[in-house]
């Protein structure tokens, strides 16, 4: 029988980029607030730069419990599965995957929001692809801007706006959304690489500049400034530079003495009572099974494990699982067209060894809507960025571009000439939801507990090959321009798990095709809350982190002014 804890007034469930951003504001405004995490701490010691341990083996942790539930994968319903990855691109830890991401701090600009009405103004109805169920946010960018500025200052993001209050500044980036104000720190510095791509960018009449990224460029807040030294990409940061939740907003919650951190908990279930509002969570931690009873409930724990718990938490009101009377629970699901990368050789040394991924330079010019799509055959379009970051078990596995063997003497030989002279480029681009793309409870894999994992269906459709092509031809040219000898393509591959998931939670107003409110909370269970991208209807070509953490404090600042509305 499950032990029964104190009540609280809001339990959040996950300590990632979401739940550990949304414990800041409620504590501050004096709720009683329980963070439940299936990780543990992590401590300076555990951020060695060791590309086999964080890279390779995927940091094995006493409590991984993402690498014990990760999802399956088909391409279609008639599909077999594909091979299941060895670990999850997710980790469990106080911080969550904000300790060993790379730290790109991305806004979504305003046509992120508005794809459907606004590629029906410019093209036509008929140019939203065939099957998608893509839907217009209940709200634009300028409603989230005061959320995005707030998490940048909280967290500490460095980077060159672009565009404040309506003046550009060609030194930023002139495609993006109005901002109240500049970064609260300059761009990471650059690097001889990057500076000779940000030259070959502008003698093709591009615009490039450097990105965003929660890392400090300088001392902030009582943490250094980054030391360049490498080994950010999967790996943590053992002078607390990078901007994880773990040392920023969770410890600052921690400090209003109204937050506390329950480490090791796996949150099996959502309880409800019989009127269907939420009253807690069980968990089990130690081998023995509690319940958390609390008047409101934030699930934070990533899209797939969101989408889990919901389904899995059936009950009379609920058959079909918490929240999901209307079969939206897992509808509306894409992982970013971020493949289909792009790498380069060049007849030098880049010298980019050290260095984070983070630190780079893009151009947006063939972001979102920023061009003219009218004789193309497909909406949405690619961020392309150019970052240092260089492994030595990485830098060793890098392609011969069909001038050597993949083995022997004579593939050594090339190794050791050209393990700096090569460089894959990140594009990241739109992806839209589809009917036939969703997340369901695989009928046969479970976790170690005996709970079902998620199973993704999901396949690339014919706006993101084309798109993909489009972007990576547009990558050739610059590498060219930049004077590269040969380059290579890679196809895109499967949409298993990744890092870059949304949907399945969607956010709307209307309730029979959105999980949630504009607000972030059920629409069938007024008391229950969804953090992260499950929320968000569409991707734009950015990493979601920063637009999950703006929602994340939205979603909060209602609760808080809403309590008795919310909680009662």
């Amino acid at each position: 029988m499950a032990i029964e804890l104190k009540k609280r007034d809001v339990v959040v469930v996950g300590l990632g980029a979401a739940g550990g951003v949304a414990a800041l504001p409620l504590a501050r405004a004096g709720l009683d607030v329980v963070g439940l995490e299936a990780g543990t701490w992590l401590t300076p010691e555990d951020f060695a730069p060791d590309e086999v341990r964080n890279n390779v083996r995927g940091w094995p942790h006493a409590v991984q419990k993402a690498n014990r539930e990760i999802p399956t994968h088909r391409r279609n319903v008639s599909a077999p599965y594909s091979p299941r990855a060895a670990i999850h691109p997710m980790m469990n830890a106080v911080g969550g995957t904000t300790l060993h991401y790379w730290g790109q701090s991305w806004r979504l600009n305003p046509w992120d929001f508005k794809v459907v009405s606004e590629t029906r103004r410019r093209y036509g109805g008929s140019r939203v692809p065939a099957g998608s169920t893509v839907e217009d946010w209940p709200f634009g960018l300028e409603e989230l801007e005061p959320y995005y500025d707030t998490v940048e200052y909280e967290l500490g993001v460095s980077g060159k706006a672009g565009n404040i209050q309506g003046k550009i500044d060609a030194r930023g980036n002139i495609f993006e959304g109005l901002r109240r104000r500049e970064y609260p720190m300059p761009p990471l510095r650059g690097s001889g690489f990057t500076e000779t791509m940000a030259d070959a960018a502008r003698g093709l009449g591009w615009h490039p500049f450097p990105g965003p990224a929660a890392i400090t460029s300088r001392a902030y807040d009582g943490r250094p400034a980054c030391a360049y030294h490498g080994f950010c990409a999967r790996g943590g940061c053992h002078i607390r530079a990078k901007s994880s939740t773990a040392v920023t907003t969770i410890p600052k919650a921690q400090q209003t003495k109204r937050f506390e951190v329950v480490t090791e908990a796996v949150v099996t279930t959502v309880e409800v009572d019989g009127n269907g509002r939420v009253r807690g969570v069980s968990y089990v931690k130690g081998g023995m099974e509690y319940f958390q009873p609390a008047d409101v409930v934030l699930l934070a724990s990533y899209v797939y494990e969101n989408v889990r718990l919901l389904l899995v938490s059936k009950s009379a009101a609920f058959p079909n699982g918490l929240s999901n009377s209307h079969g939206q629970v897992g509808r509306h699901y894409f992982s970013h067209n971020q493949g289909a990368p792009v790498t380069a050789l060049f007849p030098r040394e880049l010298n980019t060894w050290y260095g984070l991924p983070a630190q780079g330079v893009a151009v947006d010019n063939w972001a979102d809507d920023n061009f003219d799509h009218s004789k193309l055959d497909f909406i949405g379009g690619g961020n392309l960025w150019i970052y240092s970051d260089r492994r030595p078990i990485a830098a060793a596995d890098m392609s011969t571009f069909g001038r050597a063997p993949r083995w022997g003497s004579a593939w050594k030989a090339f190794i050791r000439q050209n393990a700096d002279r090569w460089n894959t480029a990140y594009l990241q681009k739109t992806t839209l939801p589809y009917e036939d793309n969703y997340l369901d409870l695989d009928p046969v894999v479970k976790d170690p507990l005996g709970y079902p994992v998620i199973r993704i269906t999901a396949d690339y459709k014919d706006n993101d090959r084309k798109l993909a092509a489009f972007i990576q031809d547009l990558m050739v040219q610059w590498y060219m321009a930049a004077g590269a000898v040969a380059v290579e393509r890679t196809p895109l591959g499967t949409m298993g798990p990744t890092t870059h998931a949304y949907g399945g939670t969607r956010m709307g107003d209307n309730p029979e095709t959105n999980v949630v409110n504009r607000w972030g909370f059920s629409h069938e269970v007024p008391n229950l809350g969804v953090l992260g991208a499950s929320v968000m209807g569409t991707s734009g070509a950015r990493n979601p982190t920063l637009t999950v953490q703006a929602l994340a404090w939205r979603t909060a600042d209602y609760l808080v002014g809403n309590w008795k509305t919310v909680a009662t």
